[in-house]
């Protein structure tokens, strides 16, 4: 039974809600119940400050309780943030669904001119593909994502499909996931981090393992030797000191050390609880059973860990106390102590870590795709085949347009045909191959394509649509165009692909130009590639009447009552109305 992800979103949202507003008045009663018990406390051990014993009691007692409610108010805070971090999550699947994502990242760092079609297609940037769809909730996570988009790769697709289906089907865990990547606060990005940890040279001497070790319990000995006077204060006073010559003399190092695990801190903090979530699910599909297993692979689980470095890294956070600072590397080599533990599991995880962060942002995009998935039931699946059809939709669309106002058309395309599509001004002609782009790229990468029914033999993408000059590189339009043009024809010498050309050599004259694309096409129709080229340029239909594999479509555009009407339909045939001179005259530009 197919979920509605409205309904799933508002009930969703309205549990959590309620959660929180119970999880609220938990919180306030352990604030009042903390109160109580420090002011008990203080009063008992006034009244009974000449019994020592009544007051020491009362005092332990007290002191044990309140502990305890301050650790079950910092789990209880941690469950508020988990919860706020779910409210969220649905609110912006709500307004997503009304069409209100302009706020969401968009993507615009991956935007690349040169790319076989992103820029094309409005893959990056406002209101592009990426911002409605990335949910991604770490950056190495939209880097993932941004490289499945751009990727232009056609294999296992059926098995990329299974993954997206399985993920799609485990909203609350894929947002489990997503709260917890979303609490990673952390000033530098995790690949900075992999890269400090991977290039890191150990610098303490290899005896400080067991000095510290030695240290600290001659430090324990000595402690209860001078509590029973069997050896003078003094002793401990000079082994004091010689702990902080000791401390001091390697605080250049330790503090370098620090400053390495202080900036990875909080981003294992949450990566661990981020793993273990990966190792407890169960999976089906191969390619998150994989990925999966390449966590597993050592003796210990991957988030158990993660989960110990975490906690070195939170014992080596104390030495900014000033009572560990002075006492624990006085008597124990607080700072030493951890500093030679974050050495000892850099040394042995170094190399594995950054395939463990590799596994969690595979899942966060996984998850893009997944919620994507679940957000358009209506969408469909591509059937693979192996046929000489390429590709065959019915009631193809954008899937960025709302589905009330949007016209879809059918459409079907043999390998090695070429299509010229003619059409008026704002017909049609650009949406239709961008949804056609989108249609073959989502097909490529497992998700569900906006449309009726698609069946559809796997073909990687290339286009020309968006062609501008370039100042800096002392470029013309025309040159750059023509820099296009040259590299799908180096691209399409080696493999096949489906080539969208938008109006081509639109930066010479229009005899020149209609010579130079009819001699392009031709090239492009004698090799294994397939696609669709727009022009308005309707002289080159005539490539139909001397080559079985081109055929002619238009989008048309009617003028009724003295106003334009469009249909935004695919027909066969060549476009005859055109509408540039009715609306120059139309808008008294002429």
């Amino acid at each position: 039974m197919t979920t509605n992800p409205t309904h799933f979103y508002t009930q969703e949202k309205l549990a959590l809600e309620t959660a929180l507003a119970s999880l609220k008045k938990t919180l306030s009663l352990i604030s009042v119940f903390r109160l109580a018990i420090f002011i008990a406390s203080s009063i008992g051990i006034y009244f009974f400050i000449g019994n020592g014993l009544i007051a020491t009691v009362i005092g332990f007692v007290g002191f044990v309780i309140f502990a305890i409610l301050l650790v079950k108010n910092s789990k209880l805070q941690s469950t508020k943030e988990m919860l706020l971090a779910k409210i969220k999550i649905n609110t912006i699947e709500l307004a997503a669904l009304e069409g209100n994502f302009k706020d969401l990242k968009d993507g615009s760092e991956f935007i690349d001119p040169h790319h076989f079609y992103s820029n094309d297609i409005d893959l990056f940037g406002k209101g592009s593909f990426f911002q409605y769809s990335n949910r991604t909730a770490t950056q190495e996570g939209a880097k993932a994502y941004a490289t499945i988009l751009t990727a232009n790769t056609i294999n296992d697709i059926t098995e990329k499909q299974k993954a997206i289906i399985e993920l799609a089907g485990e909203a609350k865990w894929r947002q489990h996931f997503s709260a917890i990547a979303s609490l990673v606060d952390v000033k530098l990005s995790a690949k900075s981090i992999l890269n400090s940890i991977k290039n890191y040279e150990t610098v303490l001497p290899n005896f400080f393992g067991n000095l510290v070790k030695v240290f600290s319990a001659v430090s324990i000995v000595l402690i209860a030797l001078v509590s029973f006077n069997i050896l003078p204060f003094s002793a401990i006073v000079i082994w004091f000191f010689m702990g902080l010559f000791i401390s001091g003399s390697q605080l250049k190092k330790t503090n370098t050390i620090y400053a390495i695990s202080g900036n990875a801190k909080e981003i294992f903090k949450q990566y661990y609880q981020l793993l273990a979530a990966i190792e407890e699910h169960t999976f089906a599909a191969k390619i998150l059973v994989k990925k999966q297993e390449e966590i597993q692979s050592e003796k210990e689980k991957a988030s158990t860990v993660f989960q110990k470095f975490s906690r070195i890294l939170d014992s080596f956070d104390q030495r900014n106390n000033i009572v560990i600072a002075i006492f624990g590397n006085a008597l124990f080599l607080w700072d030493i102590q951890n500093a030679v533990k974050v050495e000892n599991w850099i040394s042995q995880y170094k190399h594995t870590a950054e395939n463990w962060f590799d596994v969690i942002s595979f899942f966060d995009a996984q998850n893009t795709l997944a919620n994507f998935s679940f957000n358009h039931p209506a969408f469909v699946l591509p059937t693979i085949s192996n046929e000489k059809r390429v590709l065959d939709v019915e009631q193809l669309g954008h899937p960025l347009l709302n589905s009330s106002k949007r016209i879809d058309n059918d459409f079907a395309i043999d390998q090695e045909q070429f299509f010229i599509i003619t059409g008026a001004n704002m017909a049609g002609k650009s949406t239709f191959l961008r949804s056609l782009s989108l249609t073959i790229l989502m097909a490529n990468i497992g998700l569900p394509v906006c449309a009726k029914k698609v069946t559809y033999s796997p073909i990687k993408l290339i286009t020309s649509m968006r062609t501008s000059d370039s100042l800096a590189d002392d470029e013309s339009y025309f040159y750059s165009e023509l820099k296009r043009l040259k590299f799908i024809v180096d691209q399409i010498a080696s493999e096949p692909y489906f080539i969208i050309l938008d109006e081509i050599l639109k930066g010479t004259n229009s005899k020149d130009k209609a010579i130079g694309s009819k001699k392009f096409i031709e090239k492009l129709n004698k090799s294994n590639s397939t696609g669709i080229i727009a022009t308005h340029d309707v002289s080159l239909c005539v490539l139909e009447e001397e080559y079985t594999t081109i055929k002619n479509y238009y989008f048309d555009a009617q003028i009724k009552d003295d106003e334009l009407y469009f249909d935004y339909t695919l027909k066969k045939g060549v476009c005859t109305n055109m509408n540039a001179s009715f609306l120059l005259t139309k808008m008294e530009i002429i």
